[in-house]
């Protein structure tokens, strides 16, 4: 089972998985897909010690993102752990790594939320994709500056998916799947 469940002691977050690569994106209906934004893989803590902002390799950039955390601050729970992704945008709309790499754009940077782990105490790992988005929808429904959540694509063939990064926005080419996050339905953590 691919299930993660080794904590970063004293952190209150779960290892976030990870996106294998992969030659072609899966397609079909039993497949949910995502943008894979250019930014800092960020698990999002709120419980008992506060708000904090963690990377996949256990750095804590609470500091680093303000209007994130003010998002996070004003969300209607006692406790959660949001995984997503911190991005800042260039002037077209597009995630830069650069604008957020070195410090010098984190007080614009924006969390897009995509997954629910953990929400008042309930461990939601186990619980299906679907449902785990459907949690974190209610979570985050009113609009904030600070965090948005990603859109899960559907029902897709591979031929409408191959040109979908380019009418999106995605600069880099779908086939080595760098862009997107193939996730099955019904599927756990």
């Amino acid at each position: 089972m691919s299930l993660r469940e080794r904590t970063r002691p004293g952190l209150g977050i779960i290892e976030p998985c990870l996106p294998s690569p992969a030659k072609a994106p899966p397609s079909g209906p039993g497949w949910l897909h995502e943008i894979k934004h250019d930014g800092f893989r960020i698990m999002a803590r709120r419980d008992g010690a506060g708000i904090r902002l963690i990377t996949r390799h256990g750095n804590d950039f609470t500091n680093r993102f303000p209007i994130i955390v003010a998002s996070v601050t004003a969300l209607s729970a006692q406790s959660f752990l949001i995984d997503g992704e911190a991005i800042v945008t260039n002037g077209d709309g597009l995630a830069v790594f650069d604008l957020i790499r070195h410090k010098h754009h984190g007080g614009a940077a924006v969390l897009c939320a995509f997954d629910l782990i953990e929400l008042d105490g309930d461990d939601l790992r186990r619980s299906s994709i679907e449902y785990r988005k459907r949690k974190l929808a209610k979570l985050v429904r009113t609009p904030d500056l600070g965090i948005v959540l990603t859109m899960s694509i559907t029902r897709v063939t591979a031929k409408s998916f191959s040109r979908m990064p380019i009418s999106l926005g995605v600069k880099a080419s779908y086939r080595t799947t760098r862009n997107w996050i193939n996730k099955r339905r019904g599927a756990s953590r």
